[in-house]
């Protein structure tokens, strides 16, 4: 059978089931987007960088079962999406990437384009693919789609020379597509009775669970409320568990945490943590205190005992692993100790809100009644997509997200520029829900021309951007040592223009009066199938108990002589000015 490359890989594409592929299209990958543009199942998006491009399929792969595909140009295509690729390597995203190449049947050297990506780019990706021959092209992407989504998922490269792409060649066939079920094999049982044995030997149970428990609610809701154990989160996790149960207590716990978790598990003596690599984030820059029973349940078995040693290890998926714990335990005799976690967390809970509802904001928004607003319009399916910068704990302390993969975050790449074009690739693939996006400026002035792809697609996404003038999460990171603010106080920035240049629609809420309204305003024109951006004049006079909490324990690392050095450094400078 004879076939161009770029035939075979749209047929690949469309029997992946991958209904949006993302990306510029360039002088190696033209034949590609020809094809694509054929397709009756695929729409090839159009975006202003590829940045964003790996952003947008980062957010497909995140909320649907499809996998976020790039198709890009070699060279400077790979060096833009780089951002986002490693985003999805250390987040665990599954992401497929398919990059044009320079021609490998002209003998040329120095033609454009020409370099190395695997050196490039393969510290960023579980496998980096070369296509030599045209018959390679079906089962490599089908086995590039099958690693990608295999065992702790990641993002998986595919180059194809442009000669390849372009011109007919001998193919066996076109089988069907791989299998789309993902298939894991279940836990060891003797594993899962010696953990039931631990917990039933305990006093107090705790539960930490990451987004590789996203598709496990049910299990952890019923784990949780038969163990009476309160429920902490991780970041990117942070939407595992209903935020509205009486037993969540936030993320993470300890000084770095909310209230509620500090004290929830102030007492607990047996983790069961799943789902989670216990990475600097979500454990305060491992200030967590993990008890000595720690029962640790990952897919990826390499993450076992690198940060916190577990007294049982179980690689598993973790629905079957906790279905099968909880019916352990109950095997295994645990009596209800009625240890009352619920009260004390929703009292907690109710401290802490009411303390930010009363902190003075001033002429600003105070971020407390800009988030109680906020989750009382926002449907309990409303995707909500956060960026990296003090926004994000504010939104990860104040706003309970309801239900799973609701909430979207850049987490161990920690990459900025991600809330733009994530609320975009989500708001493809969910055109039926509410998406907005909470964004700080610094974050915004990344990726915010990529609002013109929203505009383009009629996509009706909110942006709430926190305007403050600074990237604060650092320079409040700066103030405490340093006394000082340096390359963190941002030019003056009309985000009206950019509303004008990128056709979204434009709103100001400059105080706290004003919430309510533009609230309400940005979801009716939104509605209409446009974007619409929010200059949210906000409040970052208060740390959060994140910041306060990391500060703290990255100084209670330092050397005694390097920590007296800083403090009296800090005092100097705040008494002299």
């Amino acid at each position: 059978m004879q076939k161009t490359g770029a035939q075979l890989v749209v047929h690949v594409l469309e029997a992946m089931g991958v209904r949006f592929t993302f990306g510029i299209p360039g002088v190696h990958n033209t034949e590609l987007y020809d094809e694509l543009g054929k397709s009756e199942w695929i729409e090839p998006i159009l975006v202003t960088h590829e940045g964003g491009a790996a952003f947008m399929a980062d957010a497909i792969s995140r909320t649907t079962g499809q996998i976020g595909t790039l198709v890009i140009v070699p060279a400077a295509g790979a060096t833009h999406a780089l951002s986002g690729i490693a985003e999805a390597f250390l987040d665990g995203i599954p992401m497929l990437i398919i990059s044009g190449g320079v021609r490998t049947d002209s003998g040329r050297h120095y033609q454009l384009h020409m370099i190395d990506q695997e050196k490039l780019v393969g510290g960023a990706v579980k496998k980096y693919y070369k296509i030599t021959d045209h018959k390679d092209i079906v089962p490599t992407l089908f086995a590039a789609f099958e690693l990608a989504r295999a065992g702790e998922p990641g993002p998986v490269f595919v180059e194809i020379p442009v000669n390849i792409l372009l011109f007919t060649g001998n193919t066996p066939g076109l089988p069907p597509g791989p299998e789309r079920e993902v298939k894991t094999n279940g836990p060891d049982p003797d594993l899962i009775a010696r953990a039931a044995r631990q917990i039933c030997q305990a006093n107090r149970v705790g539960l930490f669970l990451g987004w590789g428990a996203r598709d496990a609610v049910k299990e952890s809701i019923a784990l949780a409320e038969e163990l009476e154990a309160p429920v902490a989160t991780t970041l990117q996790g942070l939407s595992v568990f209903p935020g509205n149960h009486p037993l969540f207590a936030g993320m993470g716990y300890g000084m770095y945490s909310v209230p509620a978790a500090d004290v929830a598990f102030a007492d607990c003596d047996c983790l069961i943590a799943v789902g989670t690599r216990f990475a600097e984030i979500p454990t305060g820059s491992f200030s967590m205190k993990v008890p000595e029973k720690l029962i640790h349940i990952d897919i990826n078995p390499d993450v076992f005992h690198k940060n916190y040693p577990a007294t049982v290890a179980i690689k598993s998926d973790a629905a079957k692993a906790l279905s099968l714990l909880l019916q352990a335990v109950k095997d295994a005799g645990w009596q209800r100790k009625n240890n009352g976690k619920a009260a004390v967390i929703a009292k907690a809970r109710q401290q802490y809100l009411e303390s930010w509802l009363a902190h003075d904001s001033k002429d600003r928004v105070n971020p407390a009644r800009f988030f109680q607003s906020l989750r009382r319009d926002f449907p309990d399916n409303g995707i909500l997509v956060v960026d990296d910068g003090n926004h994000t704990f504010l939104t990860e302390e104040l706003f309970p997200v309801h239900e799973s993969k609701c909430f979207l975050s850049p987490t161990d790449f920690n990459c900025m520029g991600y809330a733009v074009p994530a609320a975009i690739g989500t708001r493809l693939a969910h055109p039926e829900r509410e998406v907005a996006a909470i964004v700080g400026d610094g974050a915004f002035l990344m990726t915010c021309m990529e609002i013109l792809t929203a505009t383009s697609y009629g996509l009706g996404i909110v942006y709430y951007v926190f305007h403050d003038g600074e990237l604060s999460q650092i320079s409040q990171g700066q103030e405490i040592p340093y006394n000082r603010k340096t390359c963190t106080v941002l030019g003056k920035i009309k985000l009206d223009g950019i509303a004008h240049a990128t056709g979204a629609h434009f709103l100001s809420m400059p105080t706290n009066d004003s919430i309510d309204e533009v609230i309400a305003r940005a979801r009716e024109l939104s509605a209409g199938n446009q974007p619409v951006i929010v200059d949210v004049n906000i409040d970052y006079s208060r740390r959060t108990r994140f910041t306060q909490g990391v500060v703290k324990a990255n100084l209670g690392r330092f050397p005694l002589r390097e920590k007296a050095r800083f403090i009296l450094r800090a005092l100097t400078r705040k008494i002299t000015g």
